[in-house]
């Protein structure tokens, strides 16, 4: 990159007396040693798209199926769609690069990248409490996360044995959700679901993730084009594609529209300083960052949109108007839909196991974090730890099931954004220019441009604190 380096102090009087020898594997730290041994022990991912697939599905949950497209049909189809693809080109372009760059340049989780990057200032305990806070709101996320993944589970086992379909109409489906969400109402549907992922955590990157990633992602986005393909033939359908692609000025032209869809954009490609981060420091120095994570962004975006191509178009074919969003779109008003449609147990087998799939990979990736962070804390191998953040993860999400909303809520308005801006923090900010630069462009024949630092500094890393502002103020943008 063209210019001058940054100065030797940060904004913070931080020193930043970095050795940048470009024979070692951690220059951040200048611990050569330690890290050709993190390297060998650490496990990789083994191809390059067992990567990528793995980040998208990391990238691909419920916010792309329950979220998206109620808010491209409450502001506007198209008016919503121009400024999210916009921000997502923009966060892609910036902080899912940064995740990914920061992570493989430190071979570690968010704990041991924050500490090394103020390692040189003689800060490293400061850096590590800092890197605690992703890692606790990743875990907190998965927790969660896995309450919804039990709900799912039951829901996608039910469409095979009639429970799913059983109800006769939108009243009885709020009632069985309202039991399902209660207080130690799906205990054994959620524990289910939390084993399922800590087996193929245990199998570990490139036998566990990476595998579940082809083997999920592929799946998941075929079925969901079988049910787009299906949708596209039912009367009525067309109605539902006028009002995805229009574009109202008014709604294009509104401060909510922008908001919305950027919190929409900066949730969707779970940027927290913790999971893309994670996923980064198992890949290899070969590996071209940006390139990977152009197609992170792109295939999330198409997820999104199939998704949207789905919902929508369905609720149009009965004259239904989409404006809810969240859980009950999902487990009380597309069951009761799909029921009416022709050969509705089928397409609900096929719904619900695209969705099982989107929501088990997420997991995957919510869990990674706490995991690794655990191994190198604790010097435990792969298994055991797995284990003592299975039981953590078993204890607290069976005793939140009745609040897990406002559980959810607190974490995505809050730990979120702050994880992602501190990620960025160190990153630009602590970190000298040179360094940045060459973990980016690692793996590249031509550089990165030259503006990636320059827009990251001083527009990505804001536009994490403006979410969080924003989320504060509006009870959540995400």
């Amino acid at each position: 990159m063209e210019g001058k380096s940054l100065d030797k102090h940060s904004p913070w009087g931080i020193d930043l007396t970095i050795s940048l020898c470009a024979s070692t594997e951690r220059q951040l730290c200048n611990l050569e040693d330690d890290t050709m041994s993190k390297q060998t022990e650490r496990d990789t991912f083994r191809s390059r798209w067992g990567f990528i697939l793995a980040c998208i599905g990391s990238a691909v949950g419920m916010g792309n199926i329950w979220m998206f497209p109620t808010r491209v049909s409450l502001y506007g189809g198209g008016s919503f769609l121009i400024p999210y693809i916009f921000f997502v080109a923009l966060i892609g372009f910036t902080g899912v690069i940064a995740e990914m760059s920061f992570g493989r340049a430190t071979r570690s989780g968010p704990v041991d990248a924050f500490g090394c990057a103020c390692e040189a200032s003689g800060k490293r305990k400061l850096g590590e409490a800092l890197g605690m806070i992703p890692v606790l709101g990743s875990l907190a996320m998965a927790i969660g996360y896995t309450v919804v993944m039990g709900w799912i589970f039951k829901y996608a086992i039910g469409t095979l044995t009639g429970s799913t379909l059983a109800p006769d109409n939108v009243e009885e489906y709020g009632n069985a959700f309202g039991s399902m969400a209660s207080a130690f109402g799906n205990n054994g549907w959620q524990i289910g679901a939390l084993i399922i992922c800590m087996l193929i955590l245990m199998l570990g990157v490139g036998g566990g993730i990476e595998r579940a990633g082809k083997i999920m992602m592929p799946l998941f986005f075929c079925l969901f084009v079988i049910l787009a393909v299906y949708v596209a033939f039912q009367p009525g359908a067309i109605n539902g594609y006028r009002y995805i692609f229009r574009v109202d000025p008014e709604m294009l032209a509104s401060p909510s529209t922008w908001i919305f869809a950027l919190g929409q954009a900066f949730f969707s490609l779970s940027v927290a300083g913790n999971g893309t981060l994670i996923y980064g420091s198992y890949l290899s120095d070969k590996e071209n960052i940006p390139a990977s994570a152009a197609k992170v962004a792109l295939f999330d975006t198409i997820a999104a949109v199939l998704a949207a191509l789905v919902i929508i178009p369905a609720m149009a074919t009965t004259g239904a108007q989409l404006n809810q969003g969240g859980p009950g779109l999902l487990f009380i008003f597309l069951p009761n839909l799909i029921r009416s449609m022709p050969g509705g147990r089928i397409i609900a087998i096929i719904f619900f196991a695209a969705v099982f799939l989107a929501g088990m990979t997420s997991l995957i990736n919510l869990y990674e974090a706490p995991i690794a962070t655990v191994q190198e804390k604790l010097h435990l191998s792969r298994v055991p730890a797995c284990g003592v953040i299975a039981v953590i993860g078993i204890i607290v999400s069976l005793l939140i099931q009745g609040i897990v909303s406002t559980w959810m809520d607190i974490l995505s308005i809050y730990i979120c954004p702050l994880g992602a801006g501190l990620a960025g923090i160190m990153f630009f900010w602590v970190c000298k220019k040179s360094y940045v630069e060459e973990q980016v462009n690692k793996g590249r024949e031509r550089k990165f441009t030259k503006y990636f630092i320059p827009v990251c500094k001083y527009i990505y890393v804001p536009i994490c604190f403006i979410v969080l502002i924003l989320g504060i103020a509006l009870g959540g943008i995400g």
